[in-house]
Parts: structure tokens; sequence; C-alpha cells
């Protein structure tokens, strides 16, 4: 025979113990369930004529209820495994897409073919409103932009410093410098990412009307690749400049 809980019958002599007694006695029988999981397969009835308060005001039985949580538990978990399964996706797209630049930068033959491969894919396939490619030399070639060291260490000094991708709001300046006075205003926020590599100094910038959309550098992981490749590609079309301090 299972044992039943044991509460005690003992009338309380003050009002504090009278008002503590209920939380005593559902602790005691809260912990017999626990110790005694097989309570209720003993006595089957029970899930049945339980009732159990509902949030809606109405009673639902304990089976209805352990089934209802079960089906919220359910619903929640598919809701994660949905996001999850999202967030793979995105990745495996913006995986397909990166792998196809880099492919494309080691296979051109020319610095034009490096610099059409970098906007278009931007544009096109990342579909990035607001891309600056911008190579700094004193001698510029013919294609491409190109800006001297000392105007770009003026204008955007603070953003190219060292290896690291600086993302969020940039001030009007270097908005102009990057974008052009036109486009520069229509920017909200900016992922900017310093080329180099063998000598060769120049940037790369992504931008967004959204003022939130670059708040951080997670999510740009896909543009340190296309540096780290751009800072090796390009040697190979351009003469190295001066480093930017």
């Amino acid at each position: 025979m299972t044992d039943q809980p044991q509460i005690s019958a003992e009338k309380p002599s003050k009002a504090s113990s009278e008002a503590a007694a209920p939380a005593l006695e559902a602790e005691a029988i809260a912990a017999y369930l626990r110790q005694h999981p097989e309570f209720f397969a003993d006595h089957e009835e029970l899930l049945t004529t339980l009732r159990i308060p509902h949030k809606r005001g109405d009673t639902v039985s304990l089976v209805e209820r352990q089934l209802n949580l079960l089906r919220e538990r359910n619903i929640e978990m598919r809701h994660r495994l949905s996001q999850l399964m999202d967030v793979a996706r995105d990745n495996d797209r913006l995986f397909d897409k990166t792998r196809r630049l880099m492919l494309a930068l080691i296979d051109a033959s020319s610095l034009e073919e490096v610099v059409i491969a970098v906007e278009d894919s931007l544009r096109q396939e990342f579909q990035v409103p607001f891309v600056s490619l911008i190579l700094f030399s004193e001698k510029p070639m013919t294609v491409g932009r190109w800006v001297g060291a000392d105007e770009a260490h003026k204008s955007i000094g603070g953003l190219i410093s060292d290896d690291k991708i600086v993302c969020g709001a940039l001030r009007e300046h270097e908005l102009s410098f990057l974008y052009g006075a036109e486009q520069g205003v229509q920017v909200g926020s900016s992922a900017v990412v310093a080329l180099t590599h063998q000598g060769l100094h120049g940037v790369l910038a992504i931008g967004s009307r959204d003022p939130q959309y670059y708040k951080s550098s997670v999510g740009t992981l896909f543009l340190s690749y296309i540096a780290e490749v751009l800072g090796r590609v390009l040697p190979r079309f351009t003469q190295p400049s001066h480093p930017v301090y």
C-alpha cells in the first residue's frame, strides 16, 4: 500500500501558525509526490477528477493541464528550431556569396576586374545599397578610386588605424569622404575596414540607410574575409603605398 503524506492534525495555537499551515501542508504534499512519482499510477482515477484553476477562470483536469503544457513547450521548441534553421540558411547563403566573390578575386587578371567584382558582388548579391572601395596612393591609376595617403589620414584616419572593423554612425566629413556628399547624407550606419597587406593601404566601406543596421561588428565577418583577400590580391596590380598612421 502506498504511503500517504503525513499532515499534522494538531491545531495551531497562534494566528501566524494558522496562516503558515496551508503552505506547510502544500510543501509536504509536493515533497511526497516528488518522492513517490508512481503515486498517480496507483491512483489513476485522480488524474481525471483533479481540477486545476486556469488563467481564464475555468478549471481543467490534471491530464489536460499536462497536455497543454506539453503543447506549449512543443510550440516554443518548434519556434526556436525554426529560428535556428533560418539562421543556418542565412549563413549558408552568406557563405555561398562570399565564396563566389573570393573565387572572382582570385581569378581576376586586372585591377578593373577586381574593382568590378567587389562592387558588383556587394551591391547585387549582398544587396548593400552603399559601397565604397578606395585605394591610397600618391600615384593613382586610372582604374578605381584613388586618393593620397595624407588626404585619407586627415579624413578617416581614425577609422583605419588598425585592422578591426569599425561599425556605427559616422561623422559627416567621414561619410562625405567615403561615399561622396550626395550619397553620404543618406547613410545611417556603416561598416568600415582597412585594406592592409604588403604595404598597400586602402579602405572598404559598406553602408545602410538604417542607423541601427551596422551598430556592432556582429554579422560583418564576411567583410573581414573580403578585406583580407583584397589586401592580398590588390598588390598584384598596384604599387604599394606608405602606411597611413
